[in-house]
């Protein structure tokens, strides 16, 4: 026999529920997905021809949605989700939602930092080791046989005492520094501003620190503010000598430079784990020794992405329940979104 009180306390959740949904952007970690779908009956949002139908059904009753750096919330999409109060990511990009559309509407923005720090630290190092020793094209080189045929490969740039510099010395650049200290290198970085007290020397600008250094480090934020901030001129003050290093996002350097640079001898190498336009990757780039590619791997551990996912469910059951976030970019401005 059906106890009525139970049943009315569960209908009257789910009409509540139903009123403050919780929409899922672009695919995230299977089991933050699941998490979704069974601790907040999350919705997905369709990526075909369906959309607009479904976001005509349901996008006045979304009030948060969960999405990644590499998604993002639009200012189209925010404008189909009249009542959004939360943007939470899981990642620590968020350069692909329009986060000053989000400020003017008052709706909050959450990422997941410091829990993956080290390890995209961790991978630029490895990016930056890889890419002047040659060791990914060492091991096709003796995976193809050519070992015994052709003798050693050429020699390798030493990584121990290399000038380094590092655009964007955040969280993330603070970290990488701090590990090539242990390879006695001599660290130089620019920001838009300069960090009181910091051991490392400072470069006004991104021009000035390539044309220092013998390999450049990119670690800044990616966004309105960053796109292009390697640009022409700075990749060929790094010039022919020079090794770029990119774990930030694709969109800061000019791509296409980067290429031509590259191929032509401009650049000595370099190391890419992000790319302008993911999972595309140039062409021109796939048959070339002295470049690294990965494929945006900088946080890609068991026990990273775990807490990143702890993290992100932290911000989405905070701002249900208390209309704030945990680790906010932009905390929300309403608490429409708590639930009673």
């Amino acid at each position: 026999m059906v106890n009525t009180a139970t049943a009315a306390t569960r209908d009257a959740k789910s009409v509540v529920n139903q009123a403050d949904r919780v929409l899922q952007v672009g695919p995230l970690k299977p089991s933050l997905a699941e998490s979704l779908a069974v601790d907040h009956d999350a919705i997905l949002l369709p990526t075909d021809d369906t959309r607009a139908t479904f976001l005509a059904e349901h996008g006045a009753a979304v009030r948060a949605v969960v999405t990644s750096g590499r998604t993002g919330v639009d200012a189209a999409l925010m404008a189909d989700l009249p009542n959004l109060g939360a943007i939470v990511h899981f990642g620590v990009g968020y350069d692909t939602t329009d986060v000053e559309l989000a400020e003017q509407r008052g709706i909050g923005v959450s990422n997941t930092p410091d829990v993956l720090t080290d390890c995209v630290a961790d991978t630029a190092v490895g990016l930056l080791i890889d890419t002047l020793r040659g060791f990914s094209a060492a091991d096709r080189f003796v995976r193809a046989g050519r070992w015994p045929r052709e003798g050693n490969v050429p020699l390798s740039r030493k990584v121990s005492g290399a000038r380094v510099g590092i655009i964007g010395l955040g969280r993330i650049g603070a970290a990488i520094a701090d590990r090539l200290v242990g390879f006695g290198c001599d660290i130089a970085y620019h920001n838009r501003n300069e960090i009181p007290g910091s051991q490392f020397r400072y470069a006004a600008s991104p021009v000035e620190l390539a044309a220092s250094v013998d390999v450049l480090v990119v670690a800044a934020a990616g966004g309105k503010g960053t796109r292009k901030l390697v640009d022409r001129e700075v990749l060929e003050a790094l010039g022919p000598d020079g090794y770029l290093i990119n774990v930030a996002r694709g969109s800061v350097i000019d791509q296409e430079v980067l290429v031509e640079l590259l191929t032509s001898g401009g650049l000595a190498g370099a190391g890419l784990d992000v790319f302008a336009d993911e999972p595309n990757v140039p062409d021109e780039l796939l048959d070339l020794d002295n470049v690294v590619l990965l494929p945006h791997v900088g946080s890609g551990t068991t026990q990273t992405r775990a807490a990143m996912e702890a993290l992100t469910l932290a911000n989405l059951n905070e701002y249900l329940e208390r209309g704030t976030l945990t680790t906010p970019v932009l905390q929300p401005k309403s608490t429409s979104g708590v639930n009673s």
